[in-house]
């Protein structure tokens, strides 16, 4: 059985009340009446990263049924990955796989999941965006500065794996912007770019229509015309993405090639996740001009509502937004988003403080 010894005391960044503001970070959260209730009968949590403010944001619930929020700097965290008792996230230069050190029915000062920074990968600044586990267990992410799909290395910053046809060569210039990735069957099969630009910086000038889906099996480009598209997940035998310049969430009709709108989201779309019936979409508040000029603004004007950051539950059998998170204040862009089953109300451990050395965990004792 895994023992927790010399354990630190409980950090005091948990268990804000929602419409309450927090002080360790300046930020306000307020959500629907039933969203607290939705993650409790679904027996979920949440986790997602905050690309400016370079957190990672745990929600569960607390016993006294109140929504319980933990935080965690890491710089620049944007990709996020899950699994059952795993946590891989992508930082600036860096890349680290949490693991829970907590056994079912075990607890850490209220907690059922305690995530700590087991292994890290220094990649330098490769501007990782999503990420993934294949089914040979392989670290896979998109690196938006080469243009191209990588693994981890032993040795060296990355080892690339794949780069869009028309990408002429796997060097440290951002030409297509080339931030989603979508799994299916455990392997790589869909990403999304912004453009298909083969110059340095050129994705920026295709921001309104210029985005693309590119099938990794046949390397051909299947839909167009996106703006700044991401977040493309398979889920229920389709392949669903945020058009994020739009604001709209929605799915790719694979034998025509087109992209079939849901629902509006009033923000710049980034983090896609799935539980059940329902998506839970990633909100923020756009950024000077890189998300100027797009579609988004002028939707959001006509309907009359400023943009927000938060997340979205939307339904997918009706398309309507059935709960919502909103954040005001520090929190003002995500990145990514993952479900976390069975799991009430999770903590990790991170480096701005010094519990990280006070918390060890053994493993049941060996053998030489």
């Amino acid at each position: 059985m895994i023992k927790i010894v010399r354990s630190f005391v409980q950090l005091p960044v948990d268990n804000h009340n929602i419409s309450k503001q927090t002080p360790s970070s300046g930020l306000e959260i307020s959500a629907s009446r039933h969203f607290t209730d939705w993650l409790q009968s679904e027996n979920i949590s949440l986790a997602f990263t905050t690309y400016q403010t370079s957190r990672l944001l745990l929600l569960g619930v607390n016993p006294g049924g109140k929504l319980s929020g933990f935080e965690r700097l890491f710089d620049r965290a944007m990709g996020l990955y899950a699994t059952t008792d795993r946590l891989y996230l992508s930082s600036k230069y860096q890349l680290w796989q949490l693991d829970n050190v907590l056994l079912p029915g075990q607890f850490y000062n209220g907690y059922d999941k305690l995530y700590v920074p087991r292994i890290g990968y220094t990649t330098g600044d490769l501007d990782i965006h999503d990420l993934a586990i294949d089914e040979d267990e392989r670290i896979i992410f998109v690196s938006s500065l080469l243009n191209c799909l990588a693994t981890v290395s032993d040795r060296h910053s990355c080892t690339p794996l794949w780069h869009p046809p028309f990408i002429s060569k796997v060097v440290n210039e951002d030409r297509c912007h080339l931030n989603g990735l979508a799994m299916r069957d455990g392997k790589p099969a869909y990403v999304t770019t912004i453009s298909r630009s083969d110059v340095v910086d050129g994705w920026r000038d295709k921001r309104r229509n210029g985005g693309c889906v590119i099938d990794l099996q046949s390397n051909e480009i299947i839909l167009t015309g996106l703006s700044m598209p991401h977040s493309p997940r398979f889920y229920r035998d389709k392949l669903w993405l945020l058009n994020s310049g739009t604001g709209f969430f929605g799915t790719v009709d694979l034998a025509n090639g087109k992209f079939e709108p849901i629902t509006f989201c009033p923000g710049y779309l980034r983090g896609l996740a799935f539980w059940k019936d329902w998506a839970i979409v990633g909100l923020s508040k756009p950024r000077d001009q890189t998300f100027s000029g797009l579609e988004l603004d002028e939707k959001l004007r006509d309907k009359d509502v400023d943009p927000r950051c938060g997340l979205m539950v939307i339904d997918l059998n009706t398309g309507t937004v059935v709960d919502w998170l909103r954040f005001d204040g520090i929190i003002t862009e995500l990145y990514d988003v993952r479900v976390l089953p069975e799991v009430k109300r999770p903590m990790a451990l991170g480096f701005q403080t010094d519990e990280i050395s006070r918390i060890l965990t053994l493993d049941p004792v060996g053998e030489l």
